[in-house]
């Protein structure tokens, strides 16, 4: 089990989960963050820090954001718009940098 970032994070990138992060297994999109399911120890320390409280686990997704759990895995496993290869596990968000971009469904996804 991992945790899950869901839909009140789409527009508002707050990123203080990012701060709260110890392994830096947060990772940001265009529109949103999403936390790296290879990365990430389930040590909590993010959810509390999100302001609009959109970090869940992913087995307590609210009924209607269960599409989150696999947009979260697919932003890591499969290549984003304009990438030739998946992010897999970059070994840190902060080294990484921004991505940019985002999974087709949270690009598109309307609130």
């Amino acid at each position: 089990m991992t945790f899950v970032i869901g839909a009140d994070c789409v527009d508002v990138l707050d990123r203080a989960c990012v701060e709260e992060c110890p392994l830096d297994c947060i990772y940001i999109g265009d529109r949103m963050a999403y936390i790296n399911p290879d990365e990430c120890t389930d040590c909590g320390a993010c959810e509390p820090a999100c302001p609009v409280e959109a970090i869940y686990y992913e087995d307590d997704m609210p009924d209607g954001q269960e599409v989150f759990v696999a947009e979260n895995r697919r932003f890591f496993d499969e290549p984003l718009p304009g990438r030739t290869e998946a992010l897999g596990a970059p070994g840190g968000a902060f080294r990484f940098g921004k991505a940019g971009v985002d999974t087709p469904f949270v690009a598109a996804y309307q609130r």
